[in-house]
């Protein structure tokens, strides 16, 4: 059973961990050339279309089967795995979704962009040391 959560919690991570990069490094540098209002205009968009079912199993389950992981395998690799993607999570919850609450709420693009920006590479970071911590982590001995 290990093996299978272990197995869960690597894929959550990496695909979290790829899309907090694809937004360093592809997403938000392609918004900046933007004026002011078509780029509040996307980012409102992108921030209500991926609050989906299937983001938010993948958003909360990951850092969770890090958890669970971590109890089942006993690795220091995995205890920092899993330590690493609930500061992930804290991170998108605690700091970019206010941005994002208050961008929505008419927040401005100036108040918005710097801040989001080095939250996400803070998450981006977390997110993929996560992801190398869990694979460095053995389910089983063999």
């Amino acid at each position: 059973m290990a093996d299978y959560v272990l197995l869960g919690s690597r894929l959550g991570a990496g695909l979290l961990a790829g899309l907090y990069f694809a937004f360093a490094v592809a997403v938000m540098p392609g918004l900046r050339g933007l004026d002011d209002a078509a780029f509040v205009n996307a980012m409102n968009r992108i921030n209500v279309s991926i609050v989906n079912p299937i983001f938010l199993l993948v958003f909360f389950a990951a850092p969770a089967l890090a958890v669970v992981a971590s109890v089942l395998v006993r690795s220091p690799w995995a205890y920092a795995g899993a330590v690493l993607g609930v500061i992930t999570l804290l991170i998108t919850i605690v700091a970019n979704v206010p941005l994002n609450d208050a961008l929505a709420a008419g927040g401005s693009r100036a108040a918005f962009e710097k801040a989001w920006t080095m939250f996400n590479l803070a998450r981006t970071l977390t997110g993929v040391g996560s992801l190398v911590c869990l694979l460095l982590a053995r389910a089983s001995v063999h």
